[in-house]
């Protein structure tokens, strides 16, 4: 299997938005849930089943969106009124029951908040 390959993250104001994008490869994409964690202990941020439906970490609910394209092989993480304490490197991965993530990591995405 092929890595997963992230694409966006950066540096932004306080309130500002920035956007990831994760393409995995088929087999890991496939028919499974996709997700997104942040920080060495790899907090759960969102999932998304392939039928569409999403689940938040508390921290980022009504902040952060989530969303995938099937044909594309790629999940999305849209993130609106950052925090400073969102400053953290994100990553993609499958996504098990129970919120557990495949052990099979994006390269992670810096991401920079200031106050």
């Amino acid at each position: 299997q092929g890595p997963l390959v992230e694409s966006g993250g950066g540096s932004v104001q306080a309130g500002g938005s920035l956007r990831l994008s994760c393409q995995a490869p088929g087999s890991i994409f496939g028919p499974n849930a996709m997700g997104w964690y942040r920080g060495k202990q790899r907090e759960f941020i969102a999932s998304i089943a392939p039928g569409g439906t999403t689940a938040y970490g508390d921290s980022v609910k009504g902040r952060f969106t989530i969303s995938r394209d099937n044909a594309k092989n790629t999940v999305y993480l849209q993130m609106n009124s950052l925090k400073p304490e969102d400053t953290d490197v994100y990553y993609c991965t499958r996504v098990g029951v129970g919120r557990v993530p495949h052990n099979y990591w994006s390269q992670g995405s810096q991401v920079t908040v200031s106050s």
